[in-house]
């Protein structure tokens, strides 16, 4: 067999090479902590961390430059990235897509936390942009359950009770009784920092930059493009229209 045609061969084998996002698509990249439940319990304060967030809020900003996207969203240890419509970066390949961005937030939380952690990487396609709005409400919510639930434990077992126990006193409860529960314990959960119940979103702004033209001796005002960091997302329907702001650019 000659070297072109072992080349070929081998090639072939690539089964999933030649796939790629379809055109037109929106596409949503959500990178997920590997272990990181372990991972977190014994170097950061349960159930929220500043300084974990902070990190999160790191690596969010590496991808949504990286990828070029253009609405990042994290919450707990997972960050999705809203690319554009057009987006074209590594001509829409589905496997440079996974493995360059799960790359990027492992190196980047590695970097900064100066501790070894691993990202998985999945892609979401959404057919338009109701679908989009959809899909960043549903991981709102699920950051909201999340806190709470989190919140509801946490205060359970740093009251001595064991796994076990604080995991079936929640079982099944309603988002009532856990909103009880808290309140007994001194903690309105309403009052918490709305980053914990609601996630944080990352966008890009314009600003203007003063600065000085030594030609024409005089100062002059310059337009730049930065990444705001949102820890005041609104809400449900709120939360939707702010969504479509991004959409509607396109």
């Amino acid at each position: 067999m000659d070297s072109d045609t072992f080349e070929k061969q081998m090639r072939s084998l690539e089964y999933f090479h030649s796939l790629r996002v379809l055109p037109g698509a929106w596409t949503v990249i959500r990178v997920d902590g590997r272990s990181f439940s372990r991972f977190t319990e014994s170097r950061f304060e349960k159930p929220f961390d500043i300084q974990f967030h902070n990190l999160m809020v790191q690596t969010a900003k590496a991808l949504l430059e990286e990828l070029q996207g253009i609405y990042a969203y994290t919450e707990s240890d997972e960050i999705s990235i809203l690319l554009p419509q057009n987006w074209d970066l590594f001509d829409r390949s589905w496997e440079k897509i996974v493995s360059v961005s799960a790359s990027i937030a492992s190196a980047t939380f590695t970097n900064v936390a100066q501790t070894i952690v691993q990202f998985d990487s999945r892609v979401w396609l959404g057919a338009n942009k109701s679908q989009v709005v959809d899909y960043f409400n549903w991981r709102q919510a699920d950051a909201t359950r999340c806190a709470l639930n989190g919140w509801c434990y946490w205060t359970l077992r740093k009251a001595g009770e064991t796994v076990g126990k604080a995991t079936s006193t929640l079982e099944g409860k309603s988002v009532g009784f856990k909103n009880e529960l808290l309140f007994q314990h001194g903690i309105n959960f309403n009052d918490l920092p709305a980053w914990q119940r609601r996630g944080t979103g990352l966008y890009w702004e314009i600003y203007e930059k003063e600065g000085y033209n030594p030609i024409e001796n005089q100062a002059v005002v310059t337009k730049r493009r930065r990444i705001k960091v949102d820890e005041e997302l609104p809400m449900k329907e709120a939360y939707g229209e702010f969504i479509s702001r991004f959409l509607d650019v396109e």
